[in-house]
Parts: C-alpha cells; sequence; structure tokens
C-alpha cells in the first residue's frame, strides 16, 4: 500500500549545524507568528539507482529511510516549480513492488541497487501562524554521505530546508527567502541532497536524458524537430506513474502524447530516417490503441451521463441509468486492465529504450541540417494537402455510415496537421500558430461528430439489452435522436469551420 502527498520546499546552504545564531529571526515575516523548536533526529537513507543513474537523471530519487516521523520508502518525482510528489511505501527490506513499478519508466526494467548513503542530524523548526497552524518547517541538516560504488568516497556539508504545509500560501516562500538573503543566505548549488552527494562523492553526474552523442546543427531544422521529440518523450514517461495510479485525465494526456509524437516522427521524415522511426510509431500506435479503450469509454460515460442528467424526470423511462452504470462498470474494468497490462508488457519496455536511443543518436537525414522555415513549412503544407484530399472526399458523399467513417479519417488527418505546425512555432511564428488554431478548430467539429458516431453505437447496444428485459425503449430512441442531431449540427457547422481553415492566403503565408 501506497499514500502520497505533494512536497512544496526550497534548499539553502547553512554555515553551521551546531551554532544556529546565523539564523535570522522569521517571526513576523508574511504571517509567521513564532519559530517553534522541536528538538533534532537522525535520519539514515539509502539511495537506489540504477548503474548508470536513471532516476537521478530524470530529476528522481528512491530511498530506504529510517529515524525521524515519516521512515519507510520513498519515491520522489518531479512537478512544476519547487514542488515535487511524494509516494510512500512502510518500511520493508526489499524494494516494494508498487514503487519499483512508479519508477518503470525511468529504469526502463534496469536493476535498482543502492549506490548512496546519506545520513542527517536534523534540527527542526515550526513557523507557526497567528492561529497555532504550522505553515512551515524550517529544518537544519548536517549530511555526512558515502558512496556505496566503486569510489567508496565520502563528504560533509550543512544545508537548510523550508518545507510549506499542505495548505500554505507558496508567496510564504519567497518572503522567507527574501529575509534569508538579506542576511546572506543563498539557495543551495544542487536541487537535492543526492545530486550533492553524488557529484561530492565523485560518482559523477547522471547523464541528461537527450543528451546526444554526437552533434545537431544549431538552428536547424533537425534541433528544432528533436526538441519537441524530445519534450514529448520527457512528458510521456512522467506520466506513466500517474496512468498507472489512475491519476484524473492521466490516461487522456499520456493518449495523447503518443499521438503527437507519433504523428510528429511521420511528419518529418524528411528530416528522421523512416527505417529507424517506423518501428517507433508502430510501438507509438500500439500504446496510444491500447490507452484508448480507458480514455474512449471515460468520453462516452460523460457523454452519456450529461444527456440522461439533463432529461426532465418525465420523460425517463425505466432503469436508464442503472443500465448505463452496469454497461460502464463492466466496459472500464476491463480497459483499465488493458492499460495496465500494456504497461506491463514487454512491448511498452522495448519502446521506451527505443525512444532514449531515439533522443541520444537521433537518426538524422542530410535536411536535418537545413533551415527549418522551408523544411518545416514543406512538412506542414503536405499534411494539410492530405487533409484537404480527405475533406473533399467526405463532404462529397451522402449521409451515412460511409460518409461517417470519412469524416472520421478526415479528424486524424486534421491532427495530424495541427500537430505538424507546433514544432515549427519557433521558427515558422504566428502563420503556423493560426493555421494549427484553425484546424484545431475543424478537429473539434469532427471530434463531437465521431464522439456521437460512438454514442449511438453504444445506445443501441443498451437499447437492444433493454428490449429484451422488457424495459420502456422510449428513453432509449430520444437519447439517440439527440446524438443524431448533434452529429446534424455538426455537418452543418462543418463546411464554415473548414473554409476558415482552408483560406489561401493563410497557407502562402507559410511557404514564404
Amino acid at each position: 500500500m501506497t499514500e502520497s502527498k505533494r512536497e512544496t520546499e526550497r534548499k539553502y546552504e547553512a554555515p553551521s549545524a551546531d551554532d544556529s545564531s546565523w539564523l535570522p529571526d522569521l517571526t513576523g515575516v508574511n504571517g509567521i507568528e513564532s519559530v517553534v523548536d522541536q528538538g533534532t533526529a537522525d535520519l539514515d537513507a539509502v539511495y537506489y539507482d540504477t548503474d548508470d543513474l536513471r532516476l537521478a537523471a530524470t530529476s528522481a530519487t528512491l530511498r530506504r529511510r529510517t529515524g525521524g516521523s515519516d521512515a519507510g520508502w520513498h519515491l520522489k518525482l518531479p512537478m512544476s516549480g519547487d514542488s515535487r510528489e511524494e509516494v510512500r511505501a512502510p518500511l520493508s527490506e526489499t524494494i516494494p513492488d508498487a514503487l519499483r513499478e512508479l519508477a518503470l519508466s525511468r529504469t526502463r526494467g534496469a536493476d535498482l541497487r543502492p549506490v548512496v548513503r546519506i545520513r542527517s542530524t536534523r534540527a527542526l523548526r515550526q513557523l507557526v501562524g497567528s492561529d497555532g497552524t504550522a505553515l512551515a518547517e524550517l529544518s537544519v541538516d548536517a549530511v555526512r554521505a558515502e558512496s556505496l560504488l566503486a569510489t567508496g568516497t565520502c563528504a560533509s556539508w550543512t544545508e537548510m530546508e523550508v518545507e510549506l504545509a499542505s495548505d500554505t500560501d507558496p508567496a510564504l516562500l519567497d518572503a522567507v527567502e527574501k529575509t534569508l538573503g538579506a542576511n546572506g543566505i543563498g539557495r543551495a548549488h544542487s536541487p537535492s541532497k543526492l545530486a550533492r552527494a553524488l557529484e561530492e562523492t565523485e560518482i559523477g553526474a547522471p547523464r541528461v536524458p537527450g543528451a546526444r552523442t554526437e552533434a545537431v546543427v544549431p538552428g536547424s531544422s533537425g534541433e528544432e524537430v528533436l526538441r519537441y521529440v524530445d519534450g514529448r518523450i520527457h512528458a510521456l514517461v512522467n506520466l506513466d506513474p500517474a496512468v498507472r495510479r489512475d491519476l484524473p485525465d492521466a490516461v487522456h494526456r499520456m493518449r495523447t502524447t503518443c499521438r503527437r509524437l507519433r504523428s510528429v516522427l511521420r511528419s518529418y521524415r524528411s528530416v528522421l530516417d523512416r527505417k529507424v522511426i517506423d518501428p517507433v510509431r508502430d510501438d507509438l500506435k500500439w500504446l496510444g490503441n491500447e490507452l484508448g479503450a480507458e480514455r474512449d469509454q471515460e468520453v462516452l460515460r460523460e457523454r452519456l451521463g450529461a444527456r440522461i442528467e439533463a432529461l426532465p424526470g418525465e420523460l425517463v423511462f425505466g432503469p436508464v441509468s442503472a443500465r448505463v452504470q452496469i454497461w460502464d462498470i463492466g466496459n472500464t474494468s476491463e480497459a483499465r486492465l488493458r492499460t495496465l497490462a500494456a504497461l506491463d508488457s514487454a512491448r511498452y519496455l522495448a519502446l521506451l529504450n527505443r525512444l532514449a536511443t531515439l533522443t541520444e543518436r537521433p537518426p538524422l537525414r542530410a535536411k536535418a541540417a537545413r533551415p527549418p522555415e522551408k523544411v518545416m513549412a514543406e512538412a506542414i503544407l503536405k499534411e494539410y494537402g492530405r487533409l484537404t484530399d480527405r475533406m473533399a472526399h467526405a463532404l462529397d458523399l451522402p449521409p451515412g455510415t460511409a460518409r461517417d467513417k470519412a469524416l472520421h479519417e478526415t479528424r486524424k488527418a486534421a491532427k495530424k496537421t495541427r500537430y505538424a505546425t507546433e514544432p515549427a512555432r519557433g521558427s515558422l511564428g504566428k502563420p503556423a500558430k493560426r493555421l494549427g488554431k484553425r484546424v484545431k478548430a475543424v478537429q473539434q467539429v469532427l471530434g463531437d461528430h465521431q464522439d456521437s458516431v460512438v454514442a449511438r453505437d453504444a445506445l443501441r447496444t443498451m437499447t437492444l439489452a433493454a428490449h429484451a428485459a422488457g424495459e420502456p425503449s422510449f428513453t432509449w430512441g430520444l437519447l439517440y435522436g439527440q446524438e443524431q442531431a448533434a452529429a446534424d449540427r455538426g455537418e452543418r457547422e462543418l463546411p464554415t469551420a473548414w473554409a476558415e481553415a482552408s483560406r489561401r492566403r493563410l497557407r502562402k503565408s507559410l511557404s514564404r
């Protein structure tokens, strides 16, 4: 069993742990009423990582700590700004499976072993507000670090942390830092104890993800594309633990990341060798499909739930909500198992390793060295041309199943065009942003249409089940009619949205 909390803290250099006379009085700073001494504690932590420090390279840490009030296993994952998420598991002799799984996207299956032991004597103070509530904790640590690898070297230093309580306004950190700075106390040069221990015990800094083993021409199309690709790979790795823990919107964001990455790798095959890229794209398509079952069910559940809730009570006949709920529970459970199975599979591990290799040794083609303006404009316009062809084909078809399928393919082409504009926004500027925005409007119209197609199919299935059980079918027919009306409305809106996205002047500005 694990539990998690968000911690927001800053670290500072501290002159001494034995004499606290250097510590300024923080009473009166941004609502701090008093500073309460909480005594000292001895902490002993062993940090685990792979031989090539893959956790540290992605700003994550895994430790087994004894002493203090939170003894146990701690996996710390980076968040934005000064915050990190700490996932805790009870103390045990071996790494808990739950934490090992949450670290998998970073370790990529490599063995975890002890790398550093850090012992600290911590002097703790609470920064207390006027109502007696602890606003933050201030700790001064006398740190002793020992390498557990071949170097066997040791290091020691003193540092200070200020960590906010869970409901404290982050502005308190700025106010405290201002007072500390006025008294000559500056930020620590290392972001964590582990980072400093790796440096000072001569283990060395971890290899940063995305660091190239070969040069990329500065300002080139290759650099622009790889910067975007690196960002999406980083996002995928960071989203993995959230998906495993079923956090809100995590599956949707990871699936979208797969789609973006796969699409851009396709659009910029003039920059990256497709012999290397195509197998990566195949694996990303597989992963996106596995995640899609859970995400599609989530979208459908919310859509049908909103439809039913909006109906007047006198128009609801039979156990409509109950039947939708039963249908949803079965499908959601199956989809969730499918997601977890994908993340635990050998194919997923192979994909993570391929993505790591892609960032370190990108398979650049000759055009990668060229300036980005022309290369990227050509790629965008090529995707746009495919979108134009699919749109013309779909609009020429009469309403019905064939047109629904053609509009769905057009939606996919709109996404690819939009995603192709994203890496180019730095070099092409406003024309790429405008085209992406207008194609997104087309994509949204087509997306709502496709959601209606899927909803009608689900409603038909549930209607047949209700009919077989002798339940009234009126409400099911009403819901089906609403979805059909939504689809018809989308088809009427589509020509206007497409006319805006297909303006000739907008396209010409890309190719200048």
